[in-house]
Parts: C-alpha cells; structure tokens; sequence
C-alpha cells in the first residue's frame, strides 16, 4: 500500500496526507491497522465494529418481529415495550418489517394468453390532461409559461386483442356509458374488419362498464364480459402495459403544441404498433403478424 511505503520511507503522516488528499486522521489508522495486524490488515474489509454492546439483544428482537407480524405499528410496540419508538424502528428495518406491507406475501404473478385472436379483448381508459403550449416539464423552466391549469382532460380507449396484442384506441371527450358503448361498437367493427371474432371482453369495475347500456351493447354483440375484481388492475394486465407504451412512445414521447398535434399523432404511432414494432412477447415480431385472414394465430416462422 502506497501509504504505508511512503511512511516507511520517512515520509510524515502530514506529508503523506497532503500527498494522498485525505485526512492524517486516515493515515493514522491505516499505519494502527499494519502496525497489529501486518499485511492483512491493508485488506478492505466492513466498517461495522467488531462488537455492539448497544444493540438490541437478539431475543429483545425477536420479541419486537413477533409483535409486528400481529400487525402492530412501531410507536404500539414501543410503548407495549417500554422501548425508544427509534430502538423499534432500527430493529424493524433490520429484519426488513420496516412497513406493514413487507407482512403481505407477494401475489404469484400468472401469466397468461388466449389461444387464438378474438377470444379476449381488453378494454380501458386513461385520463389524459388537455395540451395549450408546452409546459415548464418539457422546458425545464416555468418563465413565459402557458398555464394549462383547468383546460380539462380528454380520454384514451383502448381495446387491446389478447392472443395477437394487436390494439384499437380513441381518444374521446370523456369515460362515460355512451362513449364506453360506442367505442366498443366501432372497436368490434374494427377487429372484424381484420378477421376477428371477438367473443369475451374485459373489463375494470368502472360506472360505465357497470352500467345497464354498456351490459345491452354486450348482449346484442352476444358476447361475454368479464370485469376484473376490484383493486387487482393486474388482471387487467394487457390493456394496463399497452396504455404505458402508449404513454411512453407516443402521448408523452413529443413536446406536441397542442392536443389537437398529440391527436393527430396517435394514427401514425398505432399503425406502427400493430404492424411493424417488435413486440417481445411476440419473439420480437410485431402483432398484426399473429393474424391470419382465416383469423387463427400466425406461424413463429
């Protein structure tokens, strides 16, 4: 070590500091640390101490756990204790309990996918703010800003095939039970011009796929509607990832001047989705490649 050999040398513990830019508190110790333990002592090595006279006792910390997975807050096992609500906190973090959550098993993520094109459609909506000007998010600064505060929202359908993960969207003026219905009508139109036979769609809990028109338009398409249950949007999974890459690669892609521009570019970036973007859950092939004109999944080939 470059530390030790100057000090060998004759260097000073001032003269190798300044040398080496750092504290001669630090050459003191790297000289302690050679000087009782020899080469190894040079090795890095934790920092921890080699004892902690002060921490919690291991059976005081599993008392503090076996309180938590009763589900009881810090401040509750502290008091219940007599302990330091901090002397709780650090045991917590330290066994990874560190929020209620962490007591939750994580749900088994199950994947899934339909045999053939039309067996489920996922539909969806996103709420998407109004657009007057480009905001100080793209610019980086607020001065000269147009302030879009209160201009309103406009709404992103979307209907997204299962098996192909080829997709259908609108943006309309509002979520509501007429515009839920027609656009699953001109959705349907869609995907049957295409060969698709749709037979179940699904849905979230929203009002307007609850509703009694919305549950009419189902029938006279003689379909099946599935709505996932409540609070677990990953059922719901397809429509929930296309509505980020829509996001991602086309809503918020582009600082667009106006709604209207955003709108305008939704066309474009879809016809590409569909048709020539590799999906990978499609082995890097895009979705119009699983559609055949006898409407059955395309080869891999």
């Amino acid at each position: 070590m470059l530390m030790v050999e100057r000090l060998r040398s004759g260097w000073s513990v001032a003269q190798v500091a300044a040398a080496q830019g750092v504290d001669p508190r630090t050459v003191r110790k790297w000289r302690a640390r050679h000087a009782s333990e020899g080469e190894a002592g040079l090795r890095d090595r934790s920092s921890r101490p080699h004892s902690s006279p002060n921490r919690t006792a291991p059976a005081a910390e599993a008392v503090i756990e076996a309180l938590r997975r009763q589900r009881l807050s810090g401040p509750a096992i502290a008091r219940r204790l007599g302990r330091p609500v901090s002397t709780v906190g650090v045991v917590l973090r330290r066994r990874g309990l560190g929020r209620l959550a962490a007591l939750d098993p994580r749900v088994p993520v199950v994947r899934y996918e339909r045999e053939r094109p039309g067996e489920l459609i996922h539909i969806d909506t996103k709420k998407l703010g109004r657009i007057d000007g480009i905001g100080h998010r793209i610019t980086g600064h607020r001065s000269g800003m147009v302030r879009n505060r209160g201009i309103g929202w406009e709404h992103l359908h979307v209907a997204i095939d299962d098996a192909s993960r080829i997709a259908y969207t609108e943006l309309l003026p509002d979520e509501r039970k007429q515009s839920a219905v027609a656009f699953l009508q001109r959705a349907l139109a869609w995907f049957a011009s295409l060969g698709v036979a749709v037979e179940r769609v699904m849905s979230d809990n929203g009002s307007a796929y609850r509703s009694t028109d919305f549950r009419a338009a189902i029938a006279a398409a003689g379909l099946r509607h599935i709505r996932t249950r409540p609070y677990t949007p990953r059922t719901n999974g397809k429509a929930e990832r296309f509505i980020q890459t829509s996001l991602r690669e086309w809503a918020y892609a582009t600082p667009f001047l106006s709604s209207e521009h955003r709108a305008k570019a939704m066309p474009a970036w879809l016809a590409n989705y569909n048709t020539r973007r590799p999906h990978a859950a499609l082995q890097g092939k895009p979705p119009l490649s699983r559609l055949t004109k006898d409407n059955v999944l395309g080869n891999d080939t």
